[in-house]
C-alpha cells in the first residue's frame, strides 16, 4: 500500500498557504471593519466580566486579552495578529523544518483569537472550515523532518508513516461531511430551483461577486445548466463515499471529480480561499504511487503472477466497473435523462419527490456514520501492524506513546465530528452516543468540528438584489457611491479578486436579500460614511480620489434596492442591466432622529469613547508605519504580490537544489583527482633528492605532522 508522505507536505503546504491569504486579505480591512472609527469597533466585544484570567480566556479563547499589556487597544491587536499570522505562515512554505505542529497551532490559536471578535463579517462558514483544518494540521504536521529525501524513504514504514496517517484520515473525514452536507442540503431546503435543476440558470449571475467568464457561463443553453445541476449533486452526494473506498483508482476518481468541481467554481466565481481550502482538503485521497514520490513506484508494476493475486486484481476491476456502472445508471434514473438526438440535447429532470429523498437520507445517513467508523478502524489496525514491524524496543517504545496519543485524538475528534454531521438528518442526530453530544458542547466554542452547508438556497430567481448608496449635500440631488468589487456601474466588468474576501461587499450582498433592519451593521455603515471615516471610505474605495465624496462627507445618506441582471448578448459596452424596486434605507444625516433612533436600538451607540491610542509605544509605532507603507495597495494586488513572491523563491529553492548535488559531485571528483597526483608527488621527492636540501627538509617534517 502506497504511502502518503507527499501529500501530507501538500496538505501542509496548502494549509499554511490558505493561512496567510486569510490573514493578509483581513490585516487590508481591519481599521475601517473593526477600528474605532470602523464599522463594528472590535473593543466592544472585550470587556472584562470580573472572572479569572483562565476562564476568561477559555469562554471567550482570544489571544486579544493580552493587547493592553503591550501598550494596544483591540484593533491595534487585531492588525499585529494578522501580520505575524501572514508572516508566520510563510515559514512552512518555504522553509520544511517549519512544517511543524507549533507553527500550525500559532497559526490556529491566532485565526481563532480573531474570529472571537470578528462579528458578523466573520460568520462565514469557510472562516470555521479553516479553523476545523488548521487544527487537523497540527496533528498532521510531524514533529521532526527527516533530513533528507532518502532518510525520508528509508523510515518510512517505522517514522511518521506509523502514526500520521491517522490524523490524515481526520481530513479526507472532514472533505466528506464538508461535501456530502452541501449536497444534501440544496435538496432538504426545498429550494425549487434545485429541484427544478435549474439552480445554475440563476447562480452565475446572482452569486455576490461573479467574475467575467460567469457572464459566459451565464449564457450556456439551459439544458446544459441542468445537466450541470445534475452533475453537481452527483459529484457531491454520490461521489463521496468513494473516499473511503478500498480500491485506489475509485478514491483517484473522486479526486478528480472534486477537483473539477472546484476549478469550474473558481473560474466562474470570486470565493476568496474557500475553494482553495477545499482543493487542499482534497490531498488525504492522494498517495506517494500517484504522486511518484516513492523510488521506483513512477515506473509500472509487473502484473502479479499468483492465482490468489490474479483473482483478487480481477475482483477489484470488476467492483470497481460495478460503482462506476451503478452510478452511471443512478444518474439516468433518479434525473430522467433522455438523449434528444435531432436536437442535440440531452433532457433532464428529477424523478423522486421530497419524501422518498428524506426516507432515502433517514436511510444512509448512520450507515455513512458506521462507513466512517469502519475506515477509521482500518486504519488504526493499519497503523498498529506498521508499528509491529518496528525494529528496536526503545524506537518501538517512543512510537506506541505517540500512536496512543493519535490515535485516542483522532478518535475523540471523530466521535465530536458526529454532532454536527448529523445535523443533516434530525432522526440520526438524535441517536448518538450521548456521549458524543457532551464532548461536542465542551469544546464546541473552539470550532473544532462544524457544520456545513453551502449553496443551501438560491436567490435571486427573480433579478439579483443589490443596495446601491447615494449621498447628497442638498437632499435633491444625488450621487451613488461605487464599490471596488461589488455590482454597481453596469457598465464595468466583474473583477477577479480570489483569494481576497472583501467582507464589506460580501454583507452588502446579504444585505440586499432582506430589510435594513435584518443588517444591523448597515447603520453604523451608514453613520460612518455621514462622518466621513477614511478607514470605512477605503472599505469602498481605496483610492479616496475615486469615492465621490472624497473632499466633503456628505450631507444625506440613502440607500436603493436594484435588481440586476447580467446583459444580454450584443449589447456593447454593459455587463449588466437594472431595474429599479425600492427604498432600502431612507435618507438621514448626522442627528437624524431616526438615524438615533436605529443605533439606539441595535446597541451602536457609543456609551464610552475609545480610549487614546498610545502613538509614543514603539510596536504601535511599527504598526502604524507598515499601515502606511501597505494601504495605497489594492489588497488583492498584495495577496497576489506575496503569492508570487512565495512562488519565485520556491523556484530559487528548487534551482539550487539542482545545481548544489551537481557541485558537490564536480567537487569530490576534483578531490579525487587531486589526490593521486600529490601522492605521487611525495613519493618522486622520496625516490630522488632535490637540490633544494632545505625545500626538501620542510616538507618531511609537516608530512610527519
Amino acid at each position: 500500500m502506497a504511502g502518503s508522505r507527499l501529500p501530507q507536505q501538500l496538505f501542509l503546504q496548502g494549509v499554511a498557504a490558505v493561512f496567510m491569504f486569510a490573514f493578509a486579505s483581513l490585516y487590508t480591512q481591519i481599521p475601517g471593519l473593526y477600528g474605532p472609527e470602523g464599522i463594528l469597533p472590535a473593543r466592544r466585544m472585550l470587556r472584562p466580566q470580573g472572572k479569572g484570567r483562565w476562564q476568561q480566556l477559555w469562554e471567550t479563547p482570544t489571544l486579544l486579552w493580552e493587547a493592553p499589556r503591550l501598550g494596544l487597544d483591540t484593533a491595534q491587536g487585531l492588525e499585529l495578529l494578522s501580520l505575524l499570522g501572514t508572516v508566520l505562515a510563510l515559514g512552512p512554505l518555504l522553509l520544511r523544518p517549519l512544517r511543524h505542529p507549533l507553527v500550525y497551532l500559532l497559526l490556529w490559536a491566532a485565526y481563532l483569537s480573531v474570529c472571537q471578535v470578528g462579528q458578523v463579517f466573520l460568520y462565514f462558514q469557510w472562516d470555521s472550515l479553516l479553523l476545523e483544518t488548521g487544527f487537523l494540521a497540527v496533528l498532521v504536521a510531524p514533529l521532526r523532518q527527516p533530513s533528507s529525501r532518502k532518510q525520508a524513504s528509508q523510515r518510512g514504514l517505522v517514522g511518521a508513516l506509523v502514526y500520521k496517517s491517522l490524523p490524515f484520515w481526520l481530513v479526507r473525514w472532514l472533505l466528506f461531511r464538508l461535501m456530502f452536507a452541501s449536497g444534501v442540503v440544496k435538496l432538504t431546503s426545498r429550494c425549487p430551483a434545485w429541484w427544478g435543476l435549474t439552480a445554475l440558470t440563476y447562480h452565475y449571475e446572482t452569486q455576490c461577486l461573479p467574475t467575467p467568464v460567469a457572464w459566459l457561463a451565464h449564457h450556456l443553453p439551459v439544458w446544459l445548466h441542468k445537466l450541470s445541476v445534475v452533475a453537481t449533486f452527483l459529484i457531491e452526494i454520490a461521489v463521496p463515499p468513494l473516499f473511503f473506498a478500498p480500491i485506489r483508482r475509485l478514491r483517484l476518481a473522486a479526486f478528480y471529480t472534486q477537483v473539477l468541481l472546484q476549478v469550474l467554481i473558481i473560474i466562474t466565481g470570486n470565493y476568496n480561499f474557500f475553494n482553495l481550502l477545499t482543493l487542499v482538503l482534497t490531498t488525504a485521497l492522494l498517495d506517494d504511487q500517484h504522486l511518484a514520490a516513492e523510488p521506483g513506484l513512477s515506473h509500472p508494476r509487473k502484473m502479479p503472477t499468483s492465482w490468489p493475486r490474479v483473482l483478487l486484481t480481477k475482483l477489484s476491476l470488476l467492483l470497481e466497473l460495478a460503482i462506476y456502472a451503478t452510478l452511471a445508471y443512478g444518474t439516468m434514473h433518479y434525473f430522467g435523462l433522455e438523449v434528444d438526438w435531432q436536437q442535440h440535447v440531452v433532457h433532464s429532470r428529477t424523478t423522486f419527490t421530497f419524501h422518498q429523498f428524506s426516507q432515502w437520507l433517514k436511510m444512509v445517513t448512520l450507515p455513512t456514520v458506521w462507513l466512517g467508523a469502519a475506515s477509521l478502524t482500518w486504519e488504526l489496525l493499519a497503523a498498529l501492524w506498521r508499528w509491529a514491524q518496528m525494529q528496536g524496543w526503545l524506537q518501538k517504545l517512543c512510537a506506541a506513546i505517540q500512536l496512543s496519543i493519535l490515535g485516542a485524538t483522532t478518535v475523540v475528534l471523530f466521535l465530536i465530528s458526529l454532532v454536527p454531521y448529523s445535523y443533516v438528518e434530525p432522526g440520526t442526530h438524535g441517536l448518538l452516543w450521548t456521549g458524543a453530544h457532551r464532548l461536542f458542547g465542551t469544546v464546541e466554542h473552539l470550532q473544532l468540528a462544524n457544520s456545513y452547508g453551502l449553496f443551501r438556497r438560491m436567490t435571486g430567481l427573480g433579478g439579483r438584489p443589490e443596495v446601491v448608496l447615494e449621498g447628497s449635500y442638498d437632499g435633491h440631488h444625488w450621487t451613488e457611491i461605487e464599490f471596488m468589487y461589488k455590482p454597481g456601474n453596469v457598465s464595468r466588468p466583474p473583477p477577479i479578486v480570489v483569494p481576497h474576501q472583501p467582507r464589506l461587499d460580501w454583507q452588502m450582498w446579504f444585505a440586499a436579500l432582506g430589510p435594513h433592519t435584518h443588517s444591523p451593521w448597515f447603520t453604523s455603515l451608514v453613520l460612518r460614511l455621514l462622518q466621513g471615516k477614511e478607514p470605512v471610505i477605503r472599505l469602498i474605495q481605496n483610492d479616496a480620489a475615486q469615492y465621490p465624496f472624497h473632499k466633503q462627507p456628505p450631507t444625506y445618506i440613502r440607500a436603493q434596492r436594484y435588481k440586476y441582471w447580467f446583459s444580454r448578448p450584443g449589447e456593447q459596452g454593459q455587463w449588466w442591466r437594472r431595474q429599479w424596486v425600492e427604498e432600502f434605507f431612507p435618507p438621514v444625516s448626522l442627528g437624524d432622529p431616526i438615524l438615533e433612533m436605529l443605533l439606539q436600538q441595535f446597541g451602536l451607540q457609543d456609551k464610552s469613547p475609545p480610549r487614546p491610542r498610545s502613538s509614543s509605544h514603539a510596536l504601535a509605532q511599527a504598526l502604524h508605519w507598515v499601515r502606511t507603507q501597505l494601504s495605497p495597495l489594492e489588497p488583492p494586488n498584495l495577496l497576489w504580490g506575496l503569492l508570487g513572491a512565495v512562488g519565485a523563491v520556491r523556484v530559487v529553492q528548487a534551482l539550487l537544489a539542482s545545481w548544489l548535488p551537481q557541485f558537490s559531485l564536480l567537487a569530490r571528483e576534483d578531490k579525487h583527482k587531486l589526490i593521486p597526483k600529490k601522492e605521487s608527488g611525495a613519493a618522486s621527492t622520496q625516490a630522488t633528492p632535490t637540490p633544494n636540501n632545505c625545500s626538501s627538509g620542510s616538507r618531511t617534517p609537516r608530512r610527519k605532522k
